[in-house]
């Protein structure tokens, strides 16, 4: 069917007649080819001039008249012209009856089905009746005096029937088009409708970053008019972006209408159906509001943990403050012997370095000192720390395994990574009472080095999972709680991670991932 908003087939229809008209019936005409094909030369000039008005004519129409009209319009005309010029070249001897063949076949491709057999009805009849009258004498048309009756109804028949055939396989296949053209609509509208419904801004570009589509997300987050694109390039929309290539993912601030906005983007290779790269896509959002309620999240966070943090403080200093005053106000009586003194004494020196501790671990959770970074192989830190650890306490039967060999070298604060090693081989061998088994795995996985410390011990519950690297918590019955949260801490300032977990056989197993570099 006719496209009401984009006429395209009239007007190729208009382009072809012109064309047809200009070369061939003025080309036949030019050279004289012979009275046989032009008996009635003057018609035929006539026929032209008026098939030429004919076409601006319909020029005009366009978008004024509905299309279909305008469609059946041309069809019919055509059709009479074709059977004017058929009747002006000789009747049943024209070499031009393939004109009305032709006619229908655009009917059914550029009109639709049905105007493809109007017109080979129209174009049967005044076929049929030419050849008829014709042959009887009623038009004064010559022809060859061989001709028989026969041979006019075998013309007649053949072209009736053609013209049928014609029109239904033309139809059939201006249905199958009709078909795929509405499916590739449909499914047009639908990538448009995804595109404009998403909630992040798409970008589309050619090779040299020149944007070409921009999604109405896109308009709104860059405060863009429907204009913008094809006037603008990637680096344009976002100026913080050095150079456009594929697979980027990045952040960075744009100023729009005096207000600074925090965006997120990432850039993909634009292929064609061959695979071949023809632009780039860029899809961003707007993470102004939500680098502000993380940034509100975190100060909530912090001003939270500032509050737990005092009270386990608190927890802490009083416990020994505590037995501090409970021994000095038996020693202020004066009631005891000198071997209650000394025993009381010993209470105060071991509480006051019990506190001492703890505020020394907390002033390292606090405020770290700053990491060295220094190359060295890690593998030999674990050896080391290994050996130290086989020598702390003799009298288990703790059994050490190494699975590694090394090196991997690292770019990483040493000492602060071997007080984290000490520091998780000794909760692992505490949690080992009867003995058991360390075993230290550590192996290299692209740009980061992973140990792993497993023990055979009793594992950990789900509470302690889940707040272990909380300041403070502890399951310990002298521990400060301050080990792991520490341990944490440095592996967040170099960019790495830490995790525990219980492990299938038994025991805890805790994961180091250490970038490299």
């Amino acid at each position: 069917m006719l496209d009401k908003k984009h006429p395209r087939g009239l007007k190729t229809l208009i382009a072809f007649r012109v064309v047809f008209v200009t070369l061939l019936l003025g080309s036949f005409f030019y050279f004289q080819i012979g009275r046989s094909f032009f008996p009635y030369p003057f018609s035929v000039i006539y026929l032209i001039i008026f098939m030429y008005s004919a076409s601006i004519a319909y020029l005009l129409l366009l978008g004024r008249v509905p299309q279909i009209h305008l469609g059946y319009a041309q069809m019919i005309v055509d059709t009479l012209a074709a059977i004017a010029l058929i009747f002006m070249t000789g009747g049943i001897e024209s070499w031009f009856s393939w004109l009305l063949l032709m006619i229908v076949f655009l009917s059914a491709i550029l009109v639709s089905k049905r105007a493809a057999f109007v017109t080979a009805t129209i174009g049967s009849l005044l076929y049929g009746l030419i050849i008829n009258w014709q042959f009887y004498g009623v038009i004064p048309l010559p022809y060859q005096s061989i001709l028989e009756e026969k041979d006019f109804v075998y013309k007649a028949f053949s072209h009736i029937g053609g013209l049928y055939i014609i029109a239904y396989l033309s139809g059939q296949l201006s249905a199958r088009i009709e078909k795929t053209r509405g499916d590739l609509e449909d499914l047009s509208r639908f990538n448009h409708d995804v595109i404009e419904s998403s909630p992040s801004g798409i970008a589309t570009t050619d090779l040299s970053g020149r944007v070409l589509l921009l999604n109405r997300a896109a308009k709104n987050i860059m405060g863009l008019d429907r204009t913008a694109a094809g006037h603008i390039t990637l680096q344009g929309l976002f100026p913080f972006l050095e150079s456009t290539r594929a697979g980027e993912r990045l952040e960075g601030t744009v100023i729009i209408s005096g207000r600074e906005k925090t965006l997120g983007l990432s850039i993909s290779e634009l292929l064609d159906s061959a695979g071949m790269q023809t632009g780039y896509i860029c899809t961003f959002q707007d993470l102004t509001e939500l680098k502000r309620l993380a940034r509100e999240i975190k100060r909530k966070e912090s001003l939270a943990a500032i509050g737990e943090l005092s009270a386990n403080i608190a927890h802490e200093i009083r416990n020994p403050l505590a037995s501090l005053k409970s021994s000095m106000e038996m020693l202020r009586e004066g009631s005891l012997n000198e071997e209650q003194k000394s025993r009381l004494m010993d209470i105060a020196l071991s509480e006051m370095d019990r506190l001492n501790h703890t505020i020394t671990d907390f002033l390292k959770f606090s405020k770290p000192s700053p990491i060295n970074l220094a190359e060295f192989d890690l593998a030999d830190a674990l050896v080391k720390v290994l050996d130290l650890l086989k020598n702390r306490d003799r009298s288990l039967p703790i059994e050490f395994v190494r699975d590694f060999t090394g090196p991997f070298h690292v770019n990483a604060d040493q000492d602060k990574l071997r007080d984290v090693f000490w520091n998780l081989g000794t909760n692992a061998l505490e949690a080992m009472p009867e003995g058991g088994t360390l075993k230290v795995t550590a192996y290299q996985s692209k740009e980061n080095v992973i140990i792993v410390f497993a023990d055979t011990g009793l594992g950990v519950t789900d509470a302690a999972r889940d707040n272990v690297f909380f300041p403070f918590y502890t399951t310990k019955a002298n521990g400060t709680g301050l080990g792991l949260s520490t341990a944490y801490r440095v592996l967040e300032d170099h960019g790495g991670s830490i995790s525990i977990d219980n492990r299938p056989g038994g025991g805890a197993a805790v994961t180091i991932i250490l970038p490299t570099r």
